[in-house]
């Protein structure tokens, strides 16, 4: 798949993130973070969030693309699907400049006070977006995953550094003061608020782990000022991997992403697998010596912390997850079903990266399946009764 048919892709797609720097970022998931590290066996039970089980959906997903991502149009049929296939959730990851009123589409450039400039026709799709999913009885969860001063994806195309810039941290808690004014009239058990996509690692010169607690407190404040009820979730830092430790006294939920170990999820995906250098994964995942890179145990290792936050009556959700369509089938099912199995116990629900497309149950491209008709669109009917059995 050429570069530009990803932008459907998860956020680590960006030429901007290394395979080394996103190694490294995934790998920061191992260290403890001191909340919990045994067998989720030997705790009682107590995620305070449900078990939300669902989708991603990338109608808003991409300001730049001139393709469905670009649109912000969520079609019903893949709602209606959802619903009948008995899963109760959609994330739904944006692009801020979609509403941003400005001559950007012809510039590719914004200004720091073009980020205040609200366009209200492009809200009104999210308007719809929300009243689809209610309609359809899904939980929808609003993501800023380019959000003002700040995305996983090409972040110098911003015209100001969220963690900063006090204008930039001014223009973030601004929107989300315009979506918490917005939908407070919907019941919280339909509607919550997911702050940003996928953090960064902490760095010198850039950001340390108290920016990011400072602006999503921010940003937290402010929506608590007009929907106190909702539930807030933000991404764990380096790229949803750790634990926020200084956000736990605000009571927010907390995300992790599992495409742990990358040579599985991300095999020959162009803007992790640069060169087509990783070596074709087998589950267990092992080093050229031979020796464990990844198994079972060693994800319920990279859980267990989630598990305990949870326990620990924070909120804790997978808000993304899945495999890129290279991967052989086989390794990615039986990689996946682990996964899935460990995030259970712990009772975390997740969201697959995508509904349709390269990750995807619809029209993912893989090419070692044997797909379903369905409508006009190819089902990988395997993958779909794998996400139903958790």
């Amino acid at each position: 798949m050429k570069q530009q048919d990803t932008l459907s892709q998860p956020a680590l797609r960006c030429a901007a993130v290394s395979r080394r720097d996103f190694l490294k970022q995934t790998a920061l998931a191992g260290a403890a973070v001191g909340v919990g590290s045994a067998s989720a066996a030997n705790f009682p039970k107590g995620n305070p969030l449900p078990r939300w089980r669902g989708f991603n959906l990338t109608n808003f997903f991409q300001a730049l693309s001139n393709r469905e991502e670009g649109q912000g149009m969520v079609q019903e049929d893949d709602l209606r699907w959802m619903r009948d296939w008995g899963f109760d959730f959609v994330r739904l990851p944006m692009d801020y400049w979609m509403w941003i009123d400005a001559d950007w589409k012809q510039t590719r450039k914004l200004t720091p006070d073009d980020t205040f400039k609200i366009k209200e026709a492009t809200l009104e799709k999210v308007d719809r977006a929300v009243a689809l999913c209610r309609k359809h009885k899904l939980h929808i969860s609003l993501n800023f995953h380019r959000a003002p001063g700040y995305c996983i994806n090409d972040p110098d195309r911003e015209p100001f550094v969220l963690w900063r810039d006090a204008r930039a941290e001014e223009a973030f808690t601004h929107h989300w003061g315009v979506f918490a004014k917005r939908y407070a009239g919907v019941p919280a058990s339909e509607l919550s608020f997911n702050l940003l996509n996928e953090a960064p690692t902490p760095r010198e010169g850039y950001m340390t782990s108290d920016d990011y607690t400072r602006v999503m407190t921010r940003a937290t404040n402010k929506i608590r000022e007009y929907a106190p009820g909702h539930t807030i979730i933000i991404d764990g830092l380096s790229v949803g991997n750790e634990i926020v430790k200084q956000m736990i006294p605000t009571k927010v939920a907390q995300s992790v992403h599992a495409y742990w170990p990358a040579g599985i999820s991300h095999y020959r995906a162009s803007w992790v697998d640069r060169n087509s250098s990783f070596p074709e994964p087998t589950w267990p995942l092992k080093n050229p010596d031979g020796s464990i890179q990844a198994d079972r145990a060693k994800l319920e290792q990279r859980f267990a912390n989630w598990g305990g936050l949870a326990r620990s009556r924070i909120g804790v959700h997978c808000g993304e997850c899945g495999c890129y369509n290279k991967t052989p089938y086989a390794v990615f099912t039986g990689w996946f079903t682990d996964v899935m199995e460990v995030l259970k116990q712990h009772e975390i629900g997740y969201a697959l990266w995508n509904f349709r497309g390269s990750f995807g149950i619809l029209d993912s491209g893989r090419t070692d399946i044997a797909y379903e008709d369905w409508q006009g669109h190819k089902l990988d009917r395997q993958l779909l009764e794998l996400l139903q059995r958790f």
